[in-house]
């Protein structure tokens, strides 16, 4: 019965924008994860550690994992602790770049929504 009265949500494939800015963005975070791995050293590992899976959340996940993922990549960058400080930029401002696009247009999408 729960079911029932249950609003309706798509799957992310349905929302073929959601879907494919989360796909580039869990590319970028497989390129920030690597540079992070191969440089290996404690903050890089930091910062490998606390991002594992958000790139498998983006590419996997339903729209609300998206969503979970993306706010969790974005906190990565703040004013006192960031992930700029530990990786290169040419890695760090397109996974920021693409994340924040995801969560543009979630923002778009929930706006304009209408169940």
């Amino acid at each position: 019965m729960a079911d029932a009265t249950r609003a309706h949500r798509p799957a992310r494939h349905e929302i073929p924008l959601i879907d494919e800015r989360a796909l580039v963005a869990a590319r970028a975070g497989d390129r920030l994860l690597a540079v992070a791995a191969e440089r290996g050293d404690r903050a890089s590992t930091r910062w490998a550690t606390e991002l594992d899976g958000i790139p498998d959340a983006l590419r996997d996940g339903d729209l609300a994992d998206v969503r979970r993922a993306a706010v969790r990549a974005r906190s990565a960058y703040g004013p006192k602790d960031s992930i700029r400080d530990a990786l290169p930029a040419d890695v760090t401002e397109p996974f920021l770049d693409a994340v924040d696009r995801v969560l543009r247009e979630l923002a778009r999408y929930e706006r304009n929504r209408t169940d």
